[in-house]
């Protein structure tokens, strides 16, 4: 019986944890300071910034929503380019098999750069395509 109470208030207690807040996102660059460079078989249909903990360090995210707009699967590489010469970035979608994206299909990803706590004054973002 005790066992049973115990293991009741710990659930309880496990099912009440507060959420986080969601972080304020904000554009990543100030406009006329952002170039993107996209293939035609990708659709930009979001990209912003927050900051959040990465690691324990604040630290800027950039969220890049992308959709495949073409008839085929398709895996792209997104790269990142800051004024301060760091670049993050990586392969959409990362897993799976084959990783790819079908028509029509959309994904949202995100990139921290660690340790940068101030927004960006200017941004390059690359899409390209991937074999897979």
């Amino acid at each position: 019986m005790v066992l049973a109470l115990a293991a009741f208030f710990m659930a309880g207690c496990a099912a009440t944890k507060p959420t986080p807040p969601k972080p304020e996102s904000f554009a990543c660059a100030a406009k006329g300071n952002l170039v993107r460079s996209l293939v035609p078989e990708a659709k930009l249909t979001g990209f912003d910034c927050h900051f959040a903990k990465y690691k324990n360090v604040k630290s800027l995210y950039f969220r890049v929503s992308l959709k495949n707009v073409s008839s085929e699967p398709q895996r792209f590489r997104v790269n990142i380019f800051l004024e301060n010469g760091k670049a993050v970035g990586g392969l959409v979608p990362r897993k799976g098999k084959p990783p790819v994206l079908k028509p029509g299909q959309e994904v949202t990803v995100k990139y921290p750069v660690q340790g940068m706590d101030q927004k960006p004054k200017s941004v390059t973002l690359m899409v390209k395509s991937a074999s897979y």
